[in-house]
């Protein structure tokens, strides 16, 4: 039994899984494809703004035919669904470069992990795909567009979970309370990942991310389970206030919150 870091946060999941071979095994075995990179982007933006909201991607690469997303969800926001569809039609839409002819050159994957068991019950499936075929008056499913939209939800493994993303699941499961028995992953690829979650193993900076990741989540259950509303410049002024408070930097409470620093100068701390 060693001592890991949860692969719930951000900061972990997109070092374990950015690395390029660790990348494209866990994509050839969540979708059945194969893709041929040499770079996995974290934290990724396209070059020029699609849409009306800002699109950043937790792990992104693509080779000459495929682009794939993969995104990191711990806790089940209220636009959880809508928020990664919007995601994935940005990734879509973004290849639209020219008013002459509508051409996606690249088929879009979007794959979302997410690390807990929403109490509401709207997630009861370890892995779930959308694609956007369409079915005819015959109930038959038209092979049409190849973009695919997929959820996984690890802790929710069960004996229908497809075995090769079940080892994916019950790694990143396992790995959520900080403890793993390695001898359960003999295989190279997360040989690969153990080596870089063990708690022994992680620098400075990347602890700092993490911890700063476990205070927002914290900050941001207490508020729902408050029933405060998200979005609401109260309850995200109180937010900040209890990061402050922890010990988070004003860079930090201002990224996480959306406010800007004269919000927080009712704040003795701020200056």
């Amino acid at each position: 039994m060693i001592e890991v870091v949860p692969l719930k946060y951000g900061a972990i999941f997109k070092q374990a899984f950015g690395q390029p071979e660790t990348f494209t095994q866990f994509v050839n075995d969540v979708l059945d494809i194969n893709i041929h990179i040499d770079k996995v982007h974290t934290e990724y933006e396209y070059p020029n703004p699609v849409g009306f909201v800002r699109s950043k991607y937790d792990l992104f690469a693509e080779d000459i035919e495929q682009r794939i997303v993969v995104e990191i969800q711990h806790i089940k926001e209220e636009d959880f669904f809508d928020r990664f569809l919007y995601y994935h039609l940005v990734s879509l839409v973004e290849q639209i470069g020219s008013f002459q002819e509508y051409n996606f050159e690249r088929t879009v994957y979007t794959i979302v992990v997410l690390t807990s068991v929403p109490r509401d019950g709207s997630v009861d499936f370890s892995c779930a795909v959308s694609d956007m075929n369409p079915t005819d008056e015959r109930g038959c499913k038209l092979s049409i567009y190849p973009h695919r939209l997929v959820f996984l939800c690890p802790r929710l493994v069960n004996d229908k979970t497809p075995p090769k993303i079940k080892r994916w699941l019950e790694l990143i499961e396992d790995s959520l309370d900080g403890k793993l028995e390695e001898n359960n992953y003999s295989e190279k690829m997360f040989q690969a990942i153990l080596d870089i979650i063990r708690k022994l193993n992680i620098d400075r900076d990347t602890l700092a991310q993490i911890k700063d990741e476990a205070a927002w989540e914290k900050a941001k259950q207490r508020f729902k389970e408050e029933g405060k509303q998200e979005g609401d410049k109260q309850a995200r002024l109180e937010t900040a206030r209890v990061m402050l408070a922890d010990g988070m930097s004003i860079e930090t409470v201002l990224k996480y919150t959306g406010l800007i620093i004269t919000d927080l100068s009712a704040f003795s701390k701020v200056k």
